[in-house]
């Protein structure tokens, strides 16, 4: 009797806890996640498209994209790669370059190689640009571009204005007028380049002529450097320069005339005071303690620099 009991009373706990109401495991646990798919970030990009239409076969079209985004500069992971793009077009060439603003584009040369045999429109590839940085994408979408064939598919059903023709004849340009005005030219450059040389001559041979010690280098040419001849003619050199009478204390007179003579002033004055020692204190002179000659040459070569 008592184990008949012990079962009604197990039996009953069961049936109670089978009418309770069990909470879901998920309630008890709270709502669960709902998974989501990591996306990179896109952002749209400003793209200089080509011309869409007038291509033939053997064209290159340039598109540019501005590797910039909200005013901050990206730097792609990698470039385009060039070759075969699509029946289309090939990649010629990808390179990055700025404009006359400083701002930095991607430039992808594509070139048509293929015909078609009507006019058909011939989309560039898409593709995008991934930022090295932050994997932004920059997708360029396909460019829609009007292609034609060189020659009509069926020439000989086409009027005649279509037909290729033969390149027009070029009139002859004449050329008398150009060649009077090249022999013009050729005359008028002879005759100045004439004009000047006597002139050139003529100024050299009148400064020889005219000239303090152009003269007294002619003379000392047939004059030995001791001969007292040759002290005389460079003095009348200096006298001429300076507009006196040149002596060892008028010599800051010619110096004020005839400045350029600075140059020489050492080699100058010591010449007066070998002259003032030979011609008035009867000293015997050194032959090698004063080259007349040269030194008349060297003056001549400052005369020459600074004649009118």
């Amino acid at each position: 009797m008592r184990l008949a009991r012990y079962a009604l009373v197990v039996a009953g706990c069961f049936a109670l806890l089978g009418g309770m109401p069990v909470a879901d495991s998920q309630q008890a646990s709270g709502p669960a996640e709902t998974p989501q798919r990591v996306q990179k970030a896109t952002t749209s990009a400003v793209i200089e498209q080509p011309r869409a239409f007038g291509y033939v076969i053997g064209d290159v079209l340039t598109q540019g994209v501005l590797l910039s985004v909200d005013g901050r500069e990206i730097e792609p992971t990698e470039l385009p790669a060039t070759g075969r793009a699509s029946i289309w077009y090939e990649r010629r060439t990808v390179r990055i370059e700025k404009d006359t603003a400083g701002a930095r584009w991607l430039a992808v040369e594509y070139q048509l190689v293929n015909s078609p045999q009507a006019v058909t429109v011939a989309p560039l590839p898409a593709w995008k640009i991934v930022a090295k940085d932050t994997g932004e994408e920059l997708p360029v979408p396909a460019w829609p571009v009007t292609i034609a064939p060189l020659t009509p598919e069926n020439p000989s059903l086409q009027s005649a204005a279509d037909e290729l023709r033969p390149d027009a004849t070029v009139a002859a340009v004449p050329t008398a007028p150009m060649k009077r005005g090249l022999v013009v030219g050729l005359v008028g450059l002879v005759l100045t380049v004439v004009a000047w040389l006597g002139w050139y001559a003529w100024r050299n041979r009148r400064a020889a002529s005219t000239k303090p010690f152009a003269r007294a280098l002619r003379e000392l040419r047939q004059l030995d450097d001791s001969a007292p001849e040759a002290w005389h003619a460079l003095h009348r050199a200096f006298d001429s320069t300076a507009g006196i009478a040149v002596r060892t204390a008028t010599l800051p007179s010619l110096f004020e005339r005839a400045p350029h003579l600075n140059a020489m002033r050492t080699e100058i004055e010591q010449f007066f005071r070998l002259s003032a020692a030979r011609f008035f204190a009867g000293q015997p002179l050194e032959h090698p303690a004063l080259p007349v000659r040269a030194f008349c040459q060297r003056l001549r070569e400052i005369e020459k620099r600074h004649e009118l």
